[in-house]
């Protein structure tokens, strides 16, 4: 079934924006971007008119725990972090995630049409992440990519919960080593595993260990929770030691040491922006803190760490950055494209362009704007979310009963 989205100012992110231009899908996948003289729309299409919306790709959030830490359900839905062992690299946030959670609901009224879920930062080493749309019936359903990244986590977190329990880790010193013995434990694992394979001898495998080894071998990246710049430099000292790939997740301090990231070209997602100053480590967050690393040339990405910030909010953070000194490209492009290249999802999500995920937002206007509102919203190129205007409220299809609206 073909969709042609039409008469909309179309903003690609990834390209120039296009006045009364065209979104054309079939199947769920985008396959023309364009003017509408440009654009064949075949003539069974479904015509959309977009007339006097902005059309954008659907917005990424890259560190967020919508399903694992499930709004308004207390204990029962808590499933963020797994605190009785401070490596938890087999956890997976996947087997946690309960679709029906509101959080998702509010993603679609903020945009965001794809969400990298992952364990908390109760651990040094949180769990495997997930990508997984904001729409479906089950996570399976849902699934972008499994896993995505390692979470891990340095700072006050990690030697807070363990110091409560009277035990390793309870210092920045400890935490560090706890990941230095997985990583040194993962490579005597993988040279073991090696020696086996060539000798033909059976070989116990231990799942802990495999996804360490995958970090080792650059087929995952270690998204590191580290908010002071003192953490974040022991983040590169570590990184180095092993050769794995870093993403630096809330680089509240980041700004303080912007050129050795951008030397190092360590991307950080950073974030949350809307919120007080809870604890010693976040004493400078900022909103001008996006704009420093980014005319530094770091790449950054913007994140709610949901539901620290509602993740509808999303949108509002990077108004308030621009606010506060980030250009406008660079605030849009965090939204979308940086969060997909950063957690290598590029290839399905974060722009409008041939080939990738048909994940459309129309917006009543610029969605920089605070007074916009996403009006309308697709996943796959199916509509699943739009604004009633007359009873004033968001309508989420259902995936479990899709035929109520």
């Amino acid at each position: 079934m073909s969709i042609a989205i039409t008469g909309g100012y179309v903003v690609p992110v990834d390209g120039e924006p296009i006045d009364g231009g065209t979104v054309l899908v079939d199947d769920g996948v985008i396959v023309a971007v364009g003017a509408q003289a440009d654009v064949d729309v075949p003539d069974d299409a479904e015509i959309v008119d977009a007339s006097g919306t902005w059309v954008l790709p659907g917005f990424v959030e890259s560190h967020g725990h919508v399903g694992v830490a499930e709004e308004g359900d207390g204990w029962a839905g808590l499933d963020v972090n797994e605190m009785t062992d401070p490596n938890g690299a087999r956890l997976r946030a996947l087997d946690g995630i309960n679709p029906d959670d509101e959080g998702f609901r509010d993603a679609l009224a903020g945009g965001v049409t794809t969400v990298v879920v992952k364990p908390g930062s109760g651990n040094p080493i949180g769990g495997q992440t997930v990508a997984v749309k904001s729409w479906g019936r089950t996570v399976d359903d849902m699934l972008v990519r499994q896993p995505v990244s390692v979470k891990s986590a340095l700072g006050e977190n990690p030697k807070r919960v363990y110091g409560d329990k009277d035990k390793l880790p309870s210092t920045r010193l400890g935490v560090a080593a706890v990941i230095r013995d997985a990583f040194t434990k993962a490579q005597d694992y993988r040279a073991a595993r090696e020696w086996a394979a060539r000798e033909s001898t059976p070989f116990d495998r231990d799942n802990t260990s495999e996804i360490l080894v995958k970090v080792l071998d650059g087929e995952l990246p270690w998204c590191q929770h580290s908010h002071r710049a003192d953490d974040i430099a022991t983040a590169i000292r570590l990184s180095e030691e092993f050769g794995y790939k870093l993403i630096v997740n809330h680089g509240t301090e980041g700004h303080l040491i912007a050129d050795l990231l951008a030397e190092k070209e360590i991307p950080v997602i950073i974030g949350p922006l809307i919120v007080g100053r809870s604890k010693v480590e976040v004493r400078e967050r900022a909103m001008r803190n996006p704009g420093i690393l980014a005319r530094a040339g770091v790449e950054i990405a913007l994140t709610t760490d949901h539901p620290v910030v509602p993740i509808d909010f999303l949108v509002h953070q990077a108004t308030f950055a621009v606010k506060e000194g980030l250009d406008t490209e660079t605030a849009l492009r965090s939204i979308t494209v940086n969060p997909a290249r950063i957690m290598s999802l590029d290839d399905r999500v974060g722009a409008l362009k041939p080939g990738l995920d048909a994940d459309i937002v129309l917006w009543s206007g610029d969605p920089l704007d605070v007074m916009s509102r996403a009006v309308r919203v697709f996943v796959n190129g199916r509509s699943v979310y739009h604004f009633d205007e007359a009873a004033n409220r968001g309508v989420t299809v259902s995936p479990f009963y899709q035929d109520q609206h």
